[in-house]
């Protein structure tokens, strides 16, 4: 599939809890319209974590080049060092004064509507629709930035999908040649005993798993489970929630089978928020994983310009979609999400703002940071650049598998209901619970959440 075709069928959801503020100097505009300010500090705030530190090599370069084209102004970088849940919670934290709230950040498509509704995003439609470039920008990708109002509040930087990686040389130690796509949970599984059998020294299978690792456990772990079996959903068309299915207890007893068989990490190694971190630049590159169900965008960690740089990484490595559950409908399931940057509700200088949310996704800096973090263009002008599609082995691979993925719901209450979901399957790899009792807990939780009327039994 050409990816002008995929990105124009991307759909992303959104949802959100943080809370905004503030900025420094020039002029207030919280309708988005123009203040007139052309001096002064623009305060940014994003993720810097681990090996993916590219980020931070982009607002650096953006950094240079907006101090270097207004005199006059800053661009005072916040890196915040932290996993994703961390992350969300200290850049909430700092969102609630406005002597610490950013005027622009970097905010998961799956957090805009809950911002939005508690009223601390700010509407950028009057900026976007004097943007030339915005015409350029996929229609989904769009729409991963609006909330209930019909608004945006966020353009995206780059989108993902999720497949099954794994190390192709422990693989032919069990027998396996050649490129590998399992069939169903059932052979996954096997394969993972496989391993565990007969090289006894490493990990089989990774799947991320329970609350410190928040929507990487949830997103890629736990719903790349339930949208692959038949019929599996969180969220019904007509605006219900799922409780009481066979589908969710069935992926809750995937990961009872696979920690409480010691297929994958020990549950302490699980419940390390550093474990992302571990898994792509340390358990992969030293030959101690097996498997791992992961993300597009792992080979930036393996490129020159990665944290961990790894040449070998596209000989070592394979990458197969995560099978279904039974094998059923394409016989492969995707899940794909994103991120953005957002303007504080109470910045003061929203015109300097958006000037660096340009600047951050002109052509130039979009392109360099689709490649260096193995990014899914969103600008057209970019996905069918030589440069794109010939940034590593993987592209290809993973921007097909389109063709199957799911996204999240995109509701305000989402971040709640993804919370439950963390701690259902924390509570069934440690033993806490059986699979049946952390099902029924989940269930209570998203009726409190939502209210009986809005629940629907799977």
């Amino acid at each position: 599939m050409r990816r002008r075709s995929f990105l124009a069928t991307l759909a992303a959801a959104g949802a959100s809890t943080l809370a905004a503020g503030c900025g420094s100097g020039g002029g207030s505009s919280p309708s988005g319209g123009a203040s007139g300010a052309t001096t002064g500090t623009v305060k940014i705030a994003y993720q810097k974590f681990g090996n993916f530190t590219q980020l931070d090599d982009l607002m650096k370069r953006v950094k240079q080049q907006f101090e270097s084209a207004n005199a006059g102004a800053t661009l005072e970088l916040i890196p915040i060092e932290a996993a994703q849940n961390d992350y969300i919670t200290k850049l909430a934290l700092m969102m609630r004064s406005p002597a610490t709230a950013p005027d622009l950040m970097y905010e998961d498509t799956f957090m805009i509507r809950s911002d939005v509704s508690a009223g601390y995003l700010l509407p950028l439609d009057t900026y976007l629709e004097k943007w030339d470039d915005w015409k350029l920008f996929v229609e989904a990708s769009k729409a991963a930035g609006k909330a209930d109002d019909g608004k945006t509040y966020g353009v995206s930087l780059g989108t993902d999908t999720r497949g099954l990686w794994y190390n192709r040389t422990i693989l032919e130690k069990v027998g396996v040649t050649g490129q590998w796509q399992p069939t169903s949970w059932a052979e996954l599984l096997e394969m993972a005993r496989t391993v565990k059998a007969k090289v006894p020294d490493v990990i089989p299978l990774n799947l991320y798993s329970g609350k410190p690792m928040g929507e990487a456990s949830v997103m890629q772990g736990f719903e790349m489970l339930l949208y692959g079996a038949p019929g599996g959903t969180l969220y019904t068309d007509d605006g219900r929630w799922v409780v009481g299915s066979k589908q969710f207890r069935d992926a809750l007893d995937f990961v009872k089978t696979l920690y409480g068989e010691g297929l994958g990490p020990t549950p302490q190694q699980a419940l390390d928020t550093t474990v992302g971190q571990r898994v792509s630049g340390e358990w992969f590159p030293k030959g101690q994983l097996a498997m791992g169900v992961d993300g597009s965008w792992l080979p930036g960690t393996w490129l020159s310009k990665g944290a961990a740089p790894w040449p070998q990484w596209a000989t070592v490595m394979g990458w197969a979609g995560m099978p279904t559950q039974n094998g059923q409908g394409e016989g492969k399931i995707s899940m794909s999400g994103g991120w953005t940057l957002a303007i504080g509700a109470g910045s003061k200088v929203p015109d300097l703002a958006f000037s660096v949310l340009k600047l951050a996704i002109n052509r130039e800096n979009a392109l360099a940071n689709y490649i260096d973090n193995s990014q899914i263009a969103v600008r057209t002008d970019c996905s069918d650049d030589p440069a794109y599609l010939g940034a590593n082995e993987s592209v290809k691979f993973f921007t097909d598998l389109v063709s199957v993925t799911k996204f999240r719901p995109a509701t305000e209450d989402y971040p709640t209901i993804s919370t439950a979901i963390a701690a259902a399957m924390e509570s069934v790899m440690t033993g806490q619970q059986s699979v049946a009792d952390a099902a029924a807990a989940y269930d209570k939780a998203v009726v409190a959440q939502v209210g009986k009327d809005r629940t629907v039994e799977g």
